[in-house]
């Protein structure tokens, strides 16, 4: 059957009429606009010649936008109604746009399709290999008009400005909390319903977080990515990079609000502070010795029970703390993290670094509290603290005779051994 097609003037055009004989048939001619190639219908005609007269002759009856074509003010209709005519076939959801779906479906079939040409990671969707893209390139087209940020995003930077207007869009139903991101908010709500849909395929531990997922996947890969610029050290996780270059740098940004302590991780100011408050909840079931943290408590229970689970591998040691295990190791390895920036000797410890950064600065911490001298080291103070209260703690096991050093004790044994003991 023929099929008369008439193309109005009232779009720019000529007015014309064809007759096509197969309505499958396909016929393009270029527009007299612009060199583009354009189906022969009225429809096709109309679609394209409004974006070169910028006309959007249909109006949505709810919210009064316009639209250029049917097409677009029909998507723009399914916002208001909620209408979404594209169901997945694999889970429950739906989608108002075909191209959603889609994407969508991609996540249960995996299929990857844009890849970089750089480095040859593939990416489920155009926009995300394009966002990708500028990582090789450096470029960073969205610039944040409040600060001198830019972003390779569009999206990144619009949650960036949020930290400007303060705007957290993402409300939690079940408390007060509001989010910034919505992947947060889905996060949080698991705090709430105990959900934990990630799970490990290897031990089976599971995870609110896919990001905590990834981390745990390393304890089993051994994948170490992160490495010290200062010496041959890897670790798992970046916060423990970030801990071990203190040792390097000797920072200790975390300062004791009640003394002048400061500690290179949280953790250590967080026990320093229990010093201060006294409090001790962590109670010995054997003995009434109590703790200020759980940690003191299980070193002290296995120090009770004799245990020592932590045994080391290359010989028969083994330790009751974890932390004793891993300086003990360093004895095999050969291993001296602790480098002093002065002179560039090592240690295997951090308290034997400090003491010998007292020989370059001079620091001498510990002050007698009957004259005017110093040390640098606890153990002299205290040596020095028995000519004043004639305390002699190292008695003779031959004779009555005491000492107020062990020193002096051995070179006083020597004279009651047949042998002479050389020291």
């Amino acid at each position: 059957m023929d099929k008369n097609y008439k193309i109005k003037e009232e779009i720019g055009l000529n007015e014309k009429l064809v007759s096509v004989q197969n309505v499958e048939m396909k016929i393009k001619e270029k527009s007299e606009l612009c060199e583009d190639l354009i189906e022969f219908t009225e429809k096709c005609y109309v679609n394209h010649n409004t974006r070169h007269t910028h006309l959007k002759p249909r109006q949505c009856s709810y919210c009064g936008k316009t639209f250029s074509n049917n097409s677009q003010i029909i998507l723009h209709m399914r916002s208001h109604t909620g209408e979404r005519p594209y169901q997945c076939t694999h889970c429950d959801k739906a989608f108002s746009q075909n191209s959603d779906l889609k994407k969508h479906t991609r996540t249960h079939t995996r299929e990857k399709p844009y890849r970089c040409n750089h480095c040859n990671k593939a990416f489920s969707q155009n926009s995300i290999l394009v966002g990708h893209m500028r990582t090789h390139t450096g470029e960073k087209p969205y610039h944040c008009s409040q600060c001198y940020k830019a972003y390779t995003v569009k999206s990144h930077l619009t949650v960036h400005m949020r930290t400007h207007s303060g705007d957290k869009p993402y409300k939690c139903k079940e408390c007060d909390k509001s989010f910034y991101l919505n992947s947060h908010l889905v996060s949080h709500t698991r705090t709430h319903t105990g959900d934990k849909p990630y799970q490990c395929s290897i031990c089976e531990k599971v995870f609110a977080r896919n990001s905590h997922l990834k981390l745990h996947m390393r304890v089993h890969t051994g994948e170490k990515p992160y490495q010290c610029t200062l010496c041959e050290k890897a670790f798992t996780f970046n916060s423990h990079l970030t801990s071990h270059m203190r040792t390097h740098t000797g920072e200790k940004p975390y300062k004791c609000n009640l003394c002048d302590k400061a500690f290179s991780q949280n953790i250590h100011l967080i026990r320093h502070m229990e010093t201060h408050t006294g409090v001790k909840p962590f109670n010995c079931s054997h003995c009434d010795k109590s703790f200020s943290s759980n940690y003191g408590l299980t070193t002290h229970m296995m120090a009770q029970t004799g245990e020592k689970p932590h045994k080391c591998s290359h010989c028969d040691k083994a330790y009751s703390v974890k932390g004793n295990l891993k300086v003990h190791m360093r004895i095999h390895s050969g291993d001296k993290p602790y480098q002093c920036s002065h002179c560039h000797k090592s240690f295997t410890q951090n308290s034997p670094l400090i003491l010998h950064m007292r020989t370059h600065t001079g620091e001498k911490p510990y002050q007698c509290s009957h004259c005017d001298k110093a040390f640098s080291l606890n153990g002299h103070l205290i040596r020095h603290m028995r000519t004043h209260t004639g305390e002699k703690p190292y008695q003779c096991s031959h004779c009555d005779k005491k000492f107020s050093n062990h020193h002096n004790l051995i070179k006083h044994m020597s004279t009651h051994s047949v042998e002479p003991i050389f020291i």
